[in-house]
């Protein structure tokens, strides 16, 4: 009789455990697709592994420890992939194309005090140096600070 009651006792404790598991996988993937940033779906993994444990009647020491072994190294091994693969480049700046391009002084660049301004391509920009170039000069876009072009003599 008491084999008995104990059997189910342990029977219903694993399933619970596992439901338990198997609600914090759900809120990690409600929260990773509300906030995106690929952090929250390897805590789902882990848990989903640790629901898998529980199912089995493993007790919660080894279910805990494949969570943090499951989580851990899913999170080292494929974060930084995923990212690179599904991210992209991110968005690109107006001054990637230019760099390389060719441009004429439009007002002196003084490195001292940093002014100066460049027409590249008909338009308008701030420039920057670490030398002094007078206006009229004929300069290459060597690189770009934000919305400064950075030049040198050509």
């Amino acid at each position: 009789m008491w084999y008995l009651l104990r059997a189910w006792a342990l029977g219903w404790a694993s399933e619970l455990t596992a439901l338990i598991w198997l609600a914090v996988a759900f809120v990690a993937a409600v929260v990773e697709v509300s906030l995106p940033h690929f952090g929250f779906a390897f805590v789902g993994a882990g848990a989903i592994v640790a629901a898998t444990a529980a199912f089995f009647g493993f007790s919660p020491q080894v279910q805990l420890g494949s969570f943090v072994v499951v989580m851990t190294l899913s999170l080292a091994l494929l974060r930084s992939r995923l990212l690179t693969r599904i991210g992209g480049r991110g968005l690109p700046t107006r001054t990637e194309p230019l760099i390389g391009r060719q441009g004429v002084v439009t007002h002196d660049i003084d490195p001292t005090i940093g002014t100066g301004r460049i027409n590249v391509g008909g338009e308008d920009w701030a420039a920057r140096s670490t030398e002094t170039i007078a206006t009229g000069t004929t300069v290459r876009v060597v690189g770009a600070d934000g919305i400064v072009l950075e030049v040198s003599r050509t």
